[in-house]
């Protein structure tokens, strides 16, 4: 039921999640440690792939592109919440509130569409490496992470394109950033049917991609079923990186859909560390994998160190 004679012109929002933390100073000092570590960690990588012409290849273009994505997702809201818990601003104005939904919510889906070409990248590299370098070249690879790009951008816009025209009842966003859920919550309409099309359409990617990444990787058990001892261990150190990252985003996600399919019901501040520690871990976690697992990079860094 919409409300529209209680409705009122919004121009800024507050932020109130955290409004019962406890010691806000000392977790906001802490995400701020890990969102700057991811930063430079990530920043290190790209700038390995970039100026290293040897990690010119598609595997390090996707890397890159991860990285990039990494950092988009984890400064759509890190800012914001490290504001509000370390220098006490709690209010944002609406136009940087929608945007800053709209980064969040891209961040989430590109993370799912990088991990699922760096699934199809190992597929190939494994399934077919002979013709690996005529299927995957780097013009190609930069063609398909930037129309990944494109669709997901497609697919955010819908949330703008359906959070603009609402009307407001609430300036006080009961969330810990800007994301969807915390702008129709604020609304002055029912949320069910915003929450459903959002769930179709989140339900959809979600199932799309994971099934996407495990079905690349019974292709590549199947392919490795003739390999050699000696070439399993290194399919499995080839995949073994990509596992975890995927693990790493993938899991904090199923987390929640089986709570709250369960009939466990959340407290909010559960749900803010559940979605802070889905943010900020992949991030973190993702560059120290790639630059620790992958021999050239490694290597690259080894190198750099010992010349210091």
């Amino acid at each position: 039921m919409l409300l529209w004679n209680v409705s009122t012109k919004v121009t800024e929002f507050v932020i109130g999640g955290f409004d019962t933390t406890e010691r806000p100073m000392v977790l906001g000092v802490v995400i701020l440690v890990i969102y700057v570590l991811l930063m430079v960690a990530n920043t290190v990588n790209i700038i390995f792939i970039i100026y290293d012409k040897r990690l010119h290849k598609p595997m390090y273009l996707l890397i890159c592109n991860l990285a990039v994505v990494d950092m988009l997702y984890s400064s759509s809201a890190s800012p914001t919440v490290i504001g509000v818990l370390v220098a006490g601003v709690k209010t944002i104005s609406y136009v940087p509130c929608v945007f800053q939904m709209f980064v969040f919510h891209l961040g989430g889906v590109m993370e799912m569409f990088a991990l699922s070409v760096m699934a199809f990248d190992r597929l190939i590299a494994i399934s077919c490496p002979l013709k690996y370098h005529q299927f995957l070249t780097n013009v190609r690879t930069v063609v398909l992470t930037y129309l990944l790009w494109i669709v997901a951008c497609a697919f955010v816009a819908i949330m703008p394109a359906t959070v603009i025209p609402l009307p407001y009842c609430h300036s006080r966003l009961k969330y810990i950033f800007c994301d969807y859920a915390a702008l129709v919550r604020a609304s002055c309409v029912n949320p069910g049917y915003y929450f459903n099309m959002i769930s179709i359409i989140s339900f959809f990617l979600l199932f799309f991609t994971f099934s996407f990444i495990c079905l690349s990787y019974l292709w590549i058990l199947f392919a490795g079923k003739s390999f050699s001892k000696n070439d399993k261990k290194k399919m499995f150190s080839t995949c073994l990186s990509h596992l975890i990252v995927v693990t790493c985003y993938y899991c904090p996600l199923f987390i929640r859909i089986v709570l709250t399919r369960i009939g466990v019901v959340l407290t909010l501040e559960e749900r803010h560390g559940l979605m802070i520690g889905a943010i900020l871990g992949p991030s973190l976690v993702n560059p120290f994998v790639y630059c620790l697992r992958t021999k050239e990079i490694r290597n690259r860094m080894f190198k750099i160190f010992q010349k210091t």
